[in-house]
């Protein structure tokens, strides 16, 4: 029966791959699209985050500011318009900096489980306490998206695959530690703030992957809370 409810781990494990595929393989993003002429609703908002003159009036360098950021964070169309999408992606930014190094001050990650995983979705954001001590982070995470939400509570790690790749896609998803039905802490190569996030996993860069798989064991705690923006 055990290697069955491996199998069943394994298969499970396939539905939380990160998307779009072919950006998990590490393709090249596509070409950049013609910068757009238009002034979008976020115009002003986007400006300040970039640096840039703050008239509310895009122009040719907003444009090539705001396609750079598009572009190195996959968000789609990159055509430099300051539309919802992009200004969540910086919004989102903001306010994981404004944590700083007390992700857990709400107090509702559990303080008395000892070495546990915390996942805030609202923020997109993990760390890894001990107590009330925190031992690592909090970094940035891409969770699941709309309709593949990365599912809230209290969990633990139940299975551990250094070099797991999905049987179907052979896409790889290193560090892979699962910890419900398939959802899994696990490095992708992509950008933690493309949208519009993974199929249920909670994807990290692979310096922090390769830090939560010498940090955490199986039977470890993990909880996830909140709500990520859009889902």
């Amino acid at each position: 029966m055990g290697d069955v409810r491996r199998r069943g781990a394994v298969a499970l494990g396939i539905t939380a791959l990160v998307a779009p595929l072919t950006l998990a393989l590490g393709a090249s993003p596509a070409a950049a699209a013609s910068c757009t002429t238009q002034t979008g609703p976020y115009q002003k908002q986007v400006e300040k985050f970039l640096g840039r003159p703050v008239d509310g009036k895009q122009s040719a360098a907003d444009c090539k500011a705001i396609q750079a950021f598009q572009t190195k964070h996959g968000i789609s169309p990159n055509a430099g318009y300051a539309g919802p999408v992009t200004w969540g992606v910086m919004d989102l930014m903001q306010k994981q900096k404004a944590v700083g190094k007390n992700p857990n001050k709400d107090g509702k990650c559990p303080v008395n489980k000892g070495r546990i995983a915390c996942v805030n979705l609202s923020l997109q954001l993990s760390w890894i306490q001990d107590g009330k001590k925190l031992v690592y982070g909090p970094v940035p995470v891409r969770t699941g998206r709309n309709g593949y939400e990365t599912r809230t509570g209290l969990k633990k790690i139940y299975w551990r695959n250094i070099d797991h790749v999905s049987s179907i896609y052979d896409v790889p998803m290193p560090y892979a530690q699962f910890f419900d039905g398939g959802q899994a802490f696990h490095s992708v190569g992509v950008s933690m703030w493309n949208p519009p996030g993974s199929h249920g996993c909670v994807n990290m860069t692979k310096t922090d992957a390769k830090k939560y798989w010498s940090l955490l064991k199986k039977n470890d705690d993990v909880f996830v809370y909140g709500r990520k923006p859009g889902t």
